[in-house]
């Protein structure tokens, strides 16, 4: 079978399905596809609820995204439609601009599913994607973490049938929820703690059974045999069957700019849960993935999301994983799926009627448990300090900032470029002298001694540029004021790995301020792309021959010959 031309195939990945296919990889996509959805449509229920939006509009997120994203995703695998965390995102950031209760809430998470998509579709056209990785791994663990523990008891009092009050300050409404727990609806606690407690049994000693699936089915049969919503429960009620209505969504430019920050986030984040899955996935199936192409698949998702009138979608991680181990090998397996919820939509719907919304909350608890890894905040701290600071800001402020928990992830982001730009801006360097095994190292830190007494050896181990420049002017002058008698201040140069006009005009002051003293600055190990900056400007010239040693143990016996011969140029 002849291959595809790059550009074609890299622009379609979906063409290039047939050639993994084969009876055993069918039939395994087959098997996958019918086994995702079984968990998937109920999650998409539970998800619109965490969403605070109608549970139809979790199916139609789980339809026409899920078809998309496989046709132009780069990880066959990936399974896309709602997830607890980008369902808290939408949810919890409209909060202060519409009540939940009304069309203009719908109308925003639609607004802000074609912006979080058009984010992600213009990194990925512009093969930018390297921009999320800002976001680092101890801030996500901070973030993943408290937003888990926010989805955890935003659901509590739905699994007790306590009304738990919206505005925004979540703290505050959980523990008005808290307490108004003597108003708990015993039937509905019942199902709600039943369910939960079903979930957990089932995983323990059925891991592979439709846990999900069987929960609800029995839970939606109980309810209608005991009217559950005619005493007083919350159903899921009237789901509008048949097919969602595709559209343009409406666009406002004042609501767009205000969401553009929580549309970033959310592109952020859910292109991070995909990255996971994506990383995962490949590491085992060994197919490689493309990180541009994937973000080109899941913008492309969200805005057909929004073009279904849906909330805005990610890959899961839990979905995506029991699409490989049952035996997903192409996008094949998620067009199944995405059919399994098209017959939901077209005739079954009514079967949903008695669903109680206390079983939902019992789906999103049981997920999230999946998600809190305390232990990872410890984890950080070992990494060090900077990452220890980074990830327990952001628990904390999403936290704080919760309902508003995207606060929470630009908080520890900015930290964490601070941080970063911190260390940055204080460069490790360490004087060198000849180790017993013949190379220089840290003199300080072995007790060394100086190689000759005219010449200090300092190695700097970072790139010369506007961040670094200062550091390196009070190292170099810190090296020259050593001991008396010193005539040569030699760079260790290997680390500098590039320099920027700052860092030329840096060198060039400092040479003026040593001949000065009548002390030379000479370089060894410098790397041919900064050799190549200073010819062109000149620096080279003035450096002369004492920037063109290429070891210490070189440049020591030029710069002892020098001595013998030349008196330091003044």
């Amino acid at each position: 079978m002849t291959s595809l031309p790059p550009l074609i195939d890299r622009l379609l990945p979906f063409l290039a399905w047939r050639r993994q296919w084969s009876a055993a990889s069918l039939r395994g996509d087959l098997i996958a596809g019918v086994t995702v959805a079984l968990m998937l449509i109920p999650q998409s229920l539970a998800y619109a609820q965490l969403a605070s939006l109608p549970p139809h509009v979790g199916l139609y997120a789980a339809l026409l995204p899920a078809v998309v994203a496989a046709l132009f995703g780069s990880c066959a695998q990936l399974s896309t439609g709602p997830v607890a965390l980008t369902s808290i995102l939408t949810g919890a950031s409209l909060l202060p601009f519409a009540d939940p209760a009304s069309p203009a809430f719908l109308t925003l998470a639609i607004l802000l599913a074609l912006l979080s998509g058009l984010i992600q579709l213009a990194l990925g056209a512009l093969r930018a994607g390297w921009l999320l990785n800002l976001l680092s791994r101890p801030v996500m663990t901070g973030f993943i973490n408290a937003a888990a523990l926010i989805i955890g008891l935003s659901q509590l009092p739905a699994l007790l049938g306590v009304v738990m009050p919206q505005s925004t300050h979540f703290l505050v409404d959980f523990w008005t929820a808290l307490g108004a727990l003597d108003t708990a609806h015993p039937l509905s606690a019942a199902f709600g703690a039943g369910s939960l407690l079903a979930l957990l049994l089932l995983k323990r000693f059925a891991p592979g059974s439709p846990a999900v699936l069987i929960v609800v089915a029995c839970a939606t049969a109980t309810s209608a045999a005991v009217g559950y919503g005619s005493r007083g429960g919350a159903v899921v009620g009237a789901i509008p069957a048949g097919l969602p209505v595709l559209g343009v969504p409406e666009f406002d430019w004042n609501a767009a700019v205000a969401l553009i920050p929580t549309a970033f986030v959310i592109a952020l984040v859910s292109f991070m849960e995909a990255t996971s899955s994506a990383k995962l996935i490949s590491g085992k199936s060994g197919q490689d993935w493309d990180q541009n192409q994937e973000l080109i698949g899941q913008g492309v998702a969200k805005i057909a999301a929004a073009i279904s009138g849906a909330l805005p979608v990610s890959a899961s991680f839990s979905r995506s994983a029991l699409n490989y181990v049952s035996g997903a090998r192409s996008g094949l397996s998620s067009l199944i799926a995405a059919a399994c919820v098209l017959v939901t939509l077209l005739y079954l719907t009514p079967l949903l009627w008695h669903l109680p919304k206390p079983v939902l909350a019992a789906i999103i608890l049981h997920v999230i448990t999946g998600l809190i890894d305390l232990r990872a905040l410890a984890r950080a701290w070992q990494a060090g300090r900077d990452d220890g600071l980074a990830s327990t800001l952001t628990f904390i402020a999403t936290l704080v900032f919760a309902p508003n928990i995207q606060n929470g992830v630009v908080a520890g982001l900015l930290l964490s470029l601070a941080l970063m730009l911190y260390r940055e801006m204080r460069p490790r360097t360490a004087l060198l002298g000849l180790h017993p095994d013949g190379t220089y190292r840290d003199l300080a830190r072995f007790g060394l001694e100086h190689p000759d007494p005219a010449i200090v050896i300092l190695r700097f181990d970072s790139p010369l540029t506007f961040v670094t420049a200062a550091a390196f002017e009070r190292a170099v002058l810190a090296a020259a004021a050593t001991h008396a008698g010193l005539r040569t201040v030699l760079i260790s140069a290997a680390g500098i790995n590039t320099i920027d006009a700052t860092g030329l005009h840096t060198l060039s002051l400092l040479i003026e301020r040593l001949r000065g003293t009548n002390t030379n600055l000479a370089f060894c190990g410098l790397k041919k792309q900064v050799i190549d900056v200073m010819q062109k400007t000149g620096l080279w010239l003035r450096l002369g021959k004492h920037a063109d040693y290429r070891t210490e143990h070189q440049a020591l016996e030029a710069l002892r010959e020098d001595a013998a011969a030349v008196t330091p140029e003044r």
